[in-house]
């Protein structure tokens, strides 16, 4: 991979390639994006653990370019020129993979045809059970604590959500949401328990296929099963991994990154009053500012060329920044909030290879329904530490809440769920 050109003689030595770790990523996001992209542009080299070169793409523009050209710039990580540096065991592979039959690393036609599949599977769930399915959990979820008066958001209700509503509706059994969730979250963090996390997910999938091949039923699994597009039980066992790992832990941090916006900001207290007008707009501002998905992987070029002012080799792995981006002055030229339905956010990626739309729909209908319940519930509802104790997690993928502890008026449990 090309290193940064050398300087003109006098000009101060640049800096090197910035590691996509650490606790900045936490505590700073914003600021760290900002440096790098004054330090290095709108493409800026950075190493993965193990020290493995990759270019971040900061620019709104420029990863408008990366995503707009699939044939240049691949989602075929077979071209990728380090897997001779990549050990079995690295823990990013989850996140990255090799030979994986998903969607994400399939292209050209064949990928066309499984994005209709996975579109046709979520786009025939009734939207009126999606909703009542969300409210169900929700309920059974706030039960459990709304007696007590105090919880944690992110642990109690956040991180169950999601992949409980998911699991019904794709076909898995009642108690196999909170199974899941564990999994889920130890792949995307990308740390010692990824691949074992990855593990269980797949197992728990290529059973489900063969529970639904047995006794079909109305769920996105068996409408995946019966397409006409003739896929393996391995491609759609695959799909179905991604559609619950991205469909889960991004809304559980779209839920937890809102709600945490709701407490600590002076403009949506009338909405923790009982008002709802505001759960929208909160949730909005969450995908330009605080959004859940930060870096993406990834793309491969899949020959020489430049983006950004630099050269990209054959093979490299080009990471796309989301929030990055989405903060790019190009876009942000009054430094303001951008709410009140303004979508040119890139929260869900861009081009062929962005988050189908029904799968966009299924995540805002749980995260919005959730925080409706929560609120219409427990209306008083309050942070109960310092918003700057409120901590993230260590992933430079996503950008979640580790916690976000709340008090309320302790009230009964509805029951009945």
């Amino acid at each position: 991979m090309t290193q940064p050109p050398a300087p003109p003689a006098g000009c101060p030595v640049p800096h090197g390639p910035a590691p996509l770790s650490g606790p900045r990523f936490q505590t700073e996001p914003t600021r760290l994006y900002r440096e790098m992209r004054r330090d290095h542009g709108a493409v800026a080299p950075v190493v993965l653990d193990g020290d493995v070169p990759a270019w971040l793409v900061l620019g709104y523009r420029e990863l408008h370019q990366l995503t707009n050209d699939p044939v240049l710039f691949s989602r075929d990580s077979d071209l990728w020129n380090q897997w001779d540096r990549i050990p079995d065991d690295w823990p990013l592979l989850p996140m990255i993979g090799r030979k994986q039959p998903s969607i994400l690393y399939t292209v050209g036609p064949r990928h066309t045809e499984r994005a209709a599949m996975i579109s046709n599977a979520l786009e025939a769930v009734d939207p009126f059970a999606l909703k009542r399915y969300a409210e169900d959990f929700a309920d059974t979820l706030i039960d459990r604590f709304c007696s007590k008066g105090e919880t944690d958001i992110i642990t109690d209700y956040a991180m169950l959500l999601p992949a409980l509503v998911l699991a019904k509706i794709y076909g898995f059994g009642s108690d196999t949401g909170y199974a899941l969730v564990g999994s889920i979250n130890d792949m995307i963090d990308g740390r010692e328990r990824a691949l074992a996390g990855q593990q269980h997910l797949a197992s728990s999938m290529a059973q489900l296929l063969v529970d639904k091949d047995a006794e079909p039923a109305e769920d996105v699994a068996t409408r995946m099963l019966a397409d006409p597009g003739g896929f393996t039980d391995e491609e759609i066992a695959q799909d179905l991994m991604v559609m619950m790992a991205a469909g889960h832990q991004p809304t559980a941090d779209w839920m937890g990154n809102s709600l945490r916006l709701m407490l600590t900001d002076d403009r949506f207290a009338a909405s923790l009053s009982g008002g709802r007008h505001s759960v929208a707009e909160a949730m909005n501002e969450v995908l330009w500012e605080d959004t859940p998905t930060q870096n993406v992987a990834g793309r491969w070029a899949s020959r020489d060329t430049h983006l950004g002012g630099r050269h990209i080799q054959a093979g490299d792995l080009l990471l796309l920044g989301i929030a990055a981006a989405n903060g790019h002055p190009q876009v942000r030229t009054d430094g303001s909030s951008l709410t009140g339905g303004n979508n040119a956010f890139l929260s869900f990626g861009h081009g062929e290879h962005r988050c189908p739309f029904p799968a966009q729909e299924t995540a805002e209908v749980i995260a919005r329904t959730g925080i409706e319940v929560l609120l219409d519930r427990l209306p008083d509802l309050d942070l109960a530490v310092p918003a700057e104790q409120l901590t993230r997690r260590p992933s430079p993928w996503l950008r979640g809440l580790t916690d976000l502890p709340v008090t309320f008026t302790p009230t009964p449990a509805l029951g009945g769920h």
